[in-house]
């Protein structure tokens, strides 16, 4: 898969499956489902490392995962999140981070929001790295949302997504990311892009779906956001097996006589 792929399958209106990978084991599972794409996320920074937010993650983190992310997924194209800050620092930092991400494995990164980047992005791209969009709700910038919360509620919210979407498209984006916002405005923003949208929280009227891999495998024990589905009791089948290895060991049943060498 590759780039142009994207916008092939949205023409084809076949949809595009994500899911976010952070270590060589996830990765290589992702790997070898018909899953289409691995999202290195910031997320990493909540999901593995414990933060309460995604601004914690640096990019020597985003690199030391994305490079697991490569050596479990050989095949699959990665899109690897840019850290908090990092493309507001000016062009030529966010380009050193960026090739930092592809020369670590990534085929391309992902940037939050659009105001006051423009020229970021542009610069990136044509520096040779594809770059993805990302807007509505976007987590790096939790502090001035003021929570993770449904994002285009009113009119001139849903104007400057729309005016959003379309300037990302325009600037060379071959993607965005569009998350948490009302099913009927993601479509509006699907039907005015030539590139496709891939929603989280944004309904079936997109051109795709992108989950958190420890959401969707029932790893978390926290709050689940209401578009979260879980495909797998993954919590509960590791603590059960967790459990099951403590009260055999207080038993004297394991390890048995095949399980032990002579």
């Amino acid at each position: 898969m590759n780039i142009h792929d994207f916008k092939k399958m949205k023409l084809e209106k076949r949809k595009i499956s994500m899911v976010t990978a952070y270590d060589f084991l996830g990765a290589k599972a992702v790997g070898d489902s018909g899953v289409d794409t691995i999202l290195v996320g910031d997320s990493a920074a909540m999901v593995i490392h414990g933060y309460d937010s995604t601004i914690h993650a640096t990019p020597e983190m985003m690199v030391t995962h994305t490079a697991a992310v490569r050596r479990g997924a050989p095949l699959k194209f990665i899109i690897a999140d840019m850290p908090f800050l990092t493309f507001r620092k000016g062009t030529e930092v966010a380009v050193q981070v960026a090739g930092d991400l592809l020369k670590a494995g990534a085929n391309a990164v992902k940037l939050e929001s659009l105001d006051g980047h423009e020229e970021t992005i542009r610069y990136i791209i044509q520096s040779g790295i594809p770059v993805m969009g990302h807007i509505g709700l976007t987590p790096q910038f939790i502090q001035q949302i003021g929570g993770y919360k449904v994002q285009g509620r009113n009119e001139d919210a849903q104007k400057h997504l729309k005016r959003q979407a379309q300037e990302l498209e325009k600037l060379g984006c071959f993607s965005i990311v569009l998350e948490c916002v009302p099913q009927g405005l993601a479509q509006e923003i699907r039907d005015l892009l030539q590139i496709p949208v891939i929603g989280i929280g944004a309904g079936l009227q997109v051109d795709g779906q992108v989950l958190v891999y420890h959401d969707l495998l029932g790893l978390g024990t926290g709050h689940q956001p209401k578009f979260v589905r879980k495909f797998f009791a993954g919590y509960e089948g590791i603590r059960g097996a967790l459990d099951q290895f403590h009260q055999e060991t207080l038993a004297g049943t394991f390890p048995s006589e095949k399980e032990t060498y002579q």
